[in-house]
């Protein structure tokens, strides 16, 4: 029998990411690393020495318009570098450019990581990437790479549920135990709290995600996208000075923002024709009450869990009017507020690989005919056997 090619290794699903067959939701290929350029990665192949014993873990991570690797070893980040893929003022970003942004730079953010962090592929004892929630095309671009790295190298291969991913890294940066959990981000608005090995959610948006609403406000004023929509929208709010009257939705533990976006596309233009407010003031009044939304549902939780922690998650979760509001509730409550920056609270690779590496030391193994990608992987799926 004829000796294997390295990229050759690990048959028929290997073979077809190197052909680039796969498919984007659409039925556009979203392609995956030549046999060319995956030599760069067989150069670090191995099998790691015997006498570690902490484990490393490598974790993918590219849901939306954040491509990151990141590695992770015994609670420490070693390496979390990071690209974002920024569309023009008035525009979003769509599935395919959005893959296609994160097959151009991914290998060099693998090989970043690596360097970062001081290791070779002798060192990971796992690959992590992100299974989903998510856009299908950039997960696909992501998850075809974390298979191929995995096979080439030999390492055992982990699907991370996304939200998962915000949790762990939010309990590991800032050393809360347990949390009522506010995770906030573009796709995903949720109030969550841990329950016999489940992250339980106890509210949620019944339509489109905090930040989801935040970028199309951005688009309405047609606000950079650089770095980021809520970013500007953050900064020119510190200098609104009148509060618009906008449709507040509370319902029970659930919120609801496409009525305030709705209204806001309505009379924005008018509203800043006429004088009646200015742009600012526009981001101010959006922000105070959408946050003021968030912290009342999120209080109502931990009034119901008896929490005294509460942990902002999440990509929206870096807002500092966001954390000053659910700090004055905490402190009315007698609580404490955890939260961290803008390196751990939008999307990263070190999130994947933390999640990864806790599923890792509790036995779980993701088999390559479950290493498929899922746009819709609810919080509260995932068995949580790492915890008490």
């Amino acid at each position: 029998m004829p000796a294997q090619r390295p990229w050759q290794l690990g048959g028929q699903v290997l073979e077809g990411a190197l052909m680039g067959r796969c498919d984007d939701g659409g039925g556009a290929a979203v392609g995956a690393p030549s046999p060319g350029v995956l030599w760069r990665l067989l150069v670090h192949a191995g099998t790691r020495p015997l006498g570690s014993t902490m484990p490393a873990v490598l974790g993918f991570e590219g849901s939306a318009n954040k491509i990151g690797v990141g590695v992770v070893r015994d609670g420490a980040v070693l390496a979390n570098p990071r690209r974002t893929y920024v569309t023009p003022p008035g525009t979003g970003f769509l599935p395919g450019d959005t893959a296609r942004h994160h097959r151009a730079v991914i290998l060099d953010l693998l090989q970043e990581a690596l360097t970062e962090a001081g290791l070779t592929s002798q060192d990971i004892d796992c690959i992590a990437y992100t299974k989903g929630p998510g856009m299908g095309a950039p997960l696909v671009s992501v998850a075809v790479v974390a298979r191929t790295v995995a096979q080439l190298w030999n390492k055992p291969l982990l699907g991370v549920n996304h939200c998962i991913g915000h949790i762990e890294m939010g309990r590991l940066i800032t050393g809360a135990t347990s949390p009522t959990v506010l995770y906030v981000s573009g796709g995903n608005t949720q109030v969550i709290a841990y329950s016999e090995h489940r992250y339980r959610i106890f509210g949620e948006t019944i339509d489109i995600a905090v930040g989801n609403c935040l970028d199309r406000f951005a688009r309405v004023l047609k606000i950079s996208n650089d770095p980021s929509p809520g970013y500007n929208i953050e900064q020119m709010a510190k200098r609104g000075k009148k509060l618009v009257e906008l449709p507040y939705t509370v319902k029970g533990m659930d919120v609801s923002f496409s009525g305030i976006l709705s209204f806001i596309e309505d009379v924005a233009q008018r509203m800043l024709a006429t004088g009646e407010c200015t742009p600012e003031d526009l981001c101010f009044s959006l922000q105070e009450t959408v946050f003021a939304m968030l912290v009342e549902i999120t209080e109502r939780a931990m009034a119901h869990c008896g929490s005294q922690e509460a942990l902002i998650v999440g990509g929206v979760g870096c807002n500092l009017r966001l954390q000053e509001m659910m700090e004055t509730m905490c402190q009315e409550r007698g609580a404490r507020l955890f939260a961290t920056d803008e390196r751990f609270c939008i999307d990263n690779g070190a999130m994947i690989a933390q999640a990864g590496w806790e599923m890792f030391r509790a036995g779980h193994r993701t088999p390559l005919r479950d290493s498929g990608i899922t746009q819709r992987y609810r919080t509260d799926e995932v068995e949580v056997t790492w915890r008490d």
